[in-house]
């Protein structure tokens, strides 16, 4: 899995920092970031604090986790329901 350059901590800051007046263009420059990456972060995180941001990844990987149940429990039925369809 790719490795992330930036940590939601990191996102956070820069994105601060834009909101304190700075012009993005100055911002993406100086953290060497573009500026696609950076409108794209501040749509998802918006005005959110760090502690909002920590909060929702924990929701995502939870998220995906019971995703992953749901599929897994969903499977099993369909092989039962296959194995009980066979006349004996």
């Amino acid at each position: 899995m790719k490795r992330k350059r930036y940590t939601e901590e990191q996102i956070v800051a820069l994105l601060r920092e834009a909101d304190e007046g700075r012009s993005v263009d100055d911002v993406c420059r100086e953290h060497n970031v573009s500026k696609a990456s950076f409108h794209r972060w501040k749509s998802k995180y918006g005005q959110m604090e760090l502690r909002d941001v920590k909060r929702l990844k924990e929701l995502e990987r939870e998220n995906a986790e019971l995703k992953k149940l749901v599929a897994d429990q969903l499977l099993n039925i369909k092989v039962l329901e296959q194995v009980n369809a066979k006349k004996w």
